[in-house]
């Protein structure tokens, strides 16, 4: 494939990513707004809420599949047509359980479209021979900033209807313009030395190897996306009631690991290209756990404010790594799989810290990111030699 395509190509999926989180974002930050219109209690907000990750798990496996059939390119394109209409949906509802089914279609459509753009961008990574995958991601962040930001301007003055129909409208718009590009696009081949594409006879128990591999590899992603979830969630409650910050120094926590990963994406690939994969997750995973201890456990608010920021520079390319690597053994599929599990630890992260919380405290909850991280960190350095075989 000409290089000129392959740049074409790696602009039309950055921008997907982009979109991506720029409409998951613009959605978040009105979760409190329909909360109130649909009268929902916190326990059916927060079953409701679980539609989307019930929705993104059922649907990741089948759109492997899918790929595997109708090519990336495709699928990517009728994934983000779906998320753009069923981000306009919430707005309409008026009870929990309205709510929760509208969201197990935007869920749907949302965890359908990181299988299709994470594994098209697994092929062109293979194409490049270059380790982009972070920059995809940093994509990612970059458009949930954007979105988060927006949504924040524009609260005030639209409603929650009117604000996410303009979302709609701006992923349809999006979706036209580099939808067209990826569609007159062939996905690269990747190369003859990638396991699943090589076409010699392979020896007994190689398939068995291979979808272990992937296992693991999705075990890494779990680990960064419990501490992900875990963040999002309680960085705030943290800084406020067991530091006493005031509510607006408490909301910034999350803003600072959340720039620090987008900053630790947009330098990842040369970090990869210096250290290599194995080094990267390694080292990554150990910095993540010492910077969430320091969040977890530090006396004072700027201290774990630092924690929080070391902790995003450490998490920030262990989940791009563990997916393109997963992508790369088993493709579509192995995405999936990496992304299934990954969005499981999504899942986990926010009641598992709420449990423990409970049972000790939230600082001590806290460490259990530190705990998952070092977990990521050991996998990795136990599957070096396997991974790379």
């Amino acid at each position: 494939m000409p290089d000129n395509s392959l740049t074409r190509l790696r602009i039309a999926l950055t921008v997907f990513f982009a979109v991506d989180g720029f409409i998951f974002a613009g959605w978040v930050v009105r979760i409190p707004a329909i909360k109130e219109q649909t009268g929902a209690s916190a326990s059916a907000l927060g079953l409701a809420l679980l539609g989307v990750s019930a929705g993104a798990v059922i649907t990741m496996t089948l759109t492997g599949r899918l790929c595997r059939r109708y090519g990336t390119h495709r699928v990517t394109v009728v994934c983000a047509v779906l998320l753009s209409l069923s981000v306009a949906l919430p707005p309409l509802t008026h009870s929990a359980p309205a709510l929760g089914a509208v969201l197990l279609v935007f869920g749907a459509a949302y965890g359908s479209i990181n299988v299709a753009f994470n594994s098209a961008a697994v092929d062109l990574v293979a194409a490049l021979r270059r380790p982009i995958m972070p920059s995809f991601h940093a994509a990612f962040s970059l458009g949930g900033m954007l979105g988060a930001g927006l949504g924040g301007l524009v609260a005030g003055d639209l409603s929650p209807t009117r604000h996410l129909l303009g979302l709609t409208v701006i992923g349809l718009l999006v979706t036209a313009v580099a939808g067209r590009t990826l569609l007159r696009i062939q996905p690269p081949a990747p190369p003859q030395d990638t396991p699943r594409h090589k076409s010699a006879p392979r020896p007994p128990g190689t398939g068995t190897r291979i979808r272990g591999l992937v296992i693991t590899f999705g075990l890494i992603a779990l680990c960064t996306a419990y501490g992900e979830g875990a963040l999002a969630d309680w960085s705030a409650l943290h800084l406020e009631h067991d530091l006493d910050a005031t509510p607006g120094v408490a909301a910034v926590g999350y803003s600072c690991f959340a720039l620090a990963m987008t900053i630790g994406r947009l330098t990842g690939t040369r970090l990869l290209e210096r250290l290599g994969q194995t080094r990267t997750l390694v080292g990554g995973g150990t910095v993540a756990a010492l910077g969430m201890l320091l969040g977890a456990l530090a006396p004072s608010v700027w201290a774990a404010l630092l924690g929080f920021m070391i902790t995003g520079l450490g998490l920030a390319n262990l989940f791009p790594v563990a997916v393109e690597r997963a992508g790369r053994l088993a493709g579509p599929d192995g995405v999936a799989v990496a992304s299934t599990l990954g969005y499981g630890g999504m899942l986990l992260g926010p009641p598992a810290i709420g449990f423990m919380a409970d049972w000790f405290s939230l600082p001590v909850a806290l460490t259990s990111v530190a705990a998952l991280a070092a977990t990521a960190a050991v996998i990795a350095a136990l599957t070096r030699r396997a991974a790379t075989a």
